[in-house]
């Protein structure tokens, strides 16, 4: 155990040093345990490996990539915030609703793809009201960040624990007869609006607005829309027992993204009679963290086969005790403070195997339902990436953003929002799912 526990501490020691090569680190890291396997130091085969790799979750992600790809080039997005903002009375609101507009299609959308999408609007409107563009933009981020934690399709971590808890799209809206994480992610959205309307209370400029940007394609917001419909649908279909219908289930999440995917682009093409439409999704597909999780998916599998896995359990369990609030409050602290400095991607995908064996050595080792657990978990490690401006890929998205357009970001200015933004949205959710979930343990 004490070599796997090596090999994984320098591999994410490693991701820390050099975030750009993280994908490559953790297919080497992949690559070691495979080999170790195939010397017999540990009971870790090839096929092993590679059934270890979530392929539903890689396939989702993928099309959802595309779909949302061609989304932004049908420009709906920035017409539908254009369409929010020329119904509001002044900047305070402004930007609150932007914020909340960027929250929403995050529950959806990538969360940086919603920081390009929604980023250049705001810089619009605070140039025309001669205010800094840098509190709008960080709304937006911040804002982004917390909703990708509502859906399944919202943020990388929700699929992964989709995949890892065999959760559906309905599940984060209501399962096994309680409301889902889903509505303890938006009473933190309601609380976390306050915070915004109390941070730029001064900010009470008339604005005026037209609608001008002009929607070139509706299908890929059908297509969007479509992707929900599927999926919601796909949650009702019967498990079959065995063979190839097996399969495809098991795979029927991603294997509707992709599909979607898939028209969307044939048709984009032929519209435009060029391949341009497939070459762009193509570059904007997130590559790293496909390879990442994939890589990942084997690492976890490894460190699992030699033990490391239970004795973090047995850890984090000596650490909490026979208590599940405890254990509760204890995820969520620390997956929120690992997560302001640390890529929230591999923590959860790495944490939720050792959750799962926490919930397994509670109640005297009988063990008790882990739901609770990975909510606080996700709760944690999504919302706590608002805290720093290099503690989600959505915030170094946005001051990239600002820096091309001449501004200085200061950590000061992005602590201001963030900070109470976070507490606010982390300590109403985390409640609010205790309250559902936890009481009945």
């Amino acid at each position: 155990m004490i070599l796997a526990l090596v090999i994984f501490a320098v591999t994410y020691l490693l991701m820390l040093a050099l975030p750009k090569e993280r994908p490559w680190v953790a297919l080497c890291s992949a690559a070691v345990f495979m080999a170790l396997g195939q010397l017999g130091v540990y009971d870790f085969s090839l096929s092993a490996a590679l059934g270890a790799v979530d392929y539903n979750v890689l396939l989702m992600m993928s099309g959802t990539m595309g779909i949302v790809s061609l989304f932004i080039r049908s420009r709906m997005p920035a017409r539908l915030a254009e369409q929010l903002i020329v119904r509001v009375p002044n900047a305070q609101w402004a930007v609150c609703v932007l914020a909340l507009f960027a929250g929403v299609i995050s529950a959806f959308v990538d969360n940086v793809a919603t920081v390009l999408m929604v980023a250049p609007v705001g810089l619009a409107i605070a140039r025309k009201l001669k205010i800094s563009p840098v509190p709008v933009i960080i709304a937006i981020a911040v804002s982004s960040n917390l909703q990708g934690a509502a859906t399944l399709v919202g943020d990388t971590t929700s699929i992964l624990l989709g995949g890892f808890a065999e959760m559906n799209f309905f599940d984060f809206f209501w399962m096994h007869g309680r409301p889902g994480v889903f509505w303890g992610v938006e009473l933190g959205a309601l609380t976390s609006l306050l915070v915004l309307l109390w941070l730029f209370r001064r900010e009470k400029q008339p604005i005026t607005a037209r609608v001008e940007t002009q929607v070139e394609d509706d299908v890929p917001t059908a297509l969007m829309l479509l992707t929900v419909g599927l999926l919601i649908v796909a949650s009702f279909l019967p498990q079959p027992e065995s063979g190839l219908l097996a399969t495809l289930y098991e795979l029927r999440s991603g294997l509707i993204c992709m599909t979607l995917c898939v028209v969307g682009v044939v048709r984009a093409c032929l519209r435009e009679h060029s391949a341009k439409p497939l070459v762009q999704v193509m570059q904007e597909l997130d590559r790293d963290t496909l390879l990442l999780l994939f890589g990942l998916f084997i690492v976890i599998a490894g460190i699992r086969t030699a033990g490391v896995i239970d004795a973090a359990a047995q850890l984090f369990h000596t650490v909490a005790g026979e208590d599940p609030f405890r254990l509760y409050v204890l995820l969520v602290v620390v997956s929120v403070v690992l997560s302001a400095f640390i890529d929230n991607i591999p923590y959860v995908a790495t944490m939720l195997p050792v959750v799962q064996g926490i919930a397994a050595l509670m109640n005297n080792g009988a063990g008790m339902a882990p739901e609770v657990f990975y909510f606080g978990l996700l709760t944690g490690a999504t919302l706590g990436g608002n805290l720093t401006p290099i503690g989600a890929s959505a915030n170094i998205a946005a001051i990239g953003i600002l820096r091309k357009n001449g501004e200085t970001v200061r950590t000061a200015d992005f602590l201001r929002i963030g900070v109470p933004f976070t507490l606010a949205a982390v300590l109403t959710g985390s409640v609010y799912l205790w309250l559902v979930w936890g009481r009945a343990l």
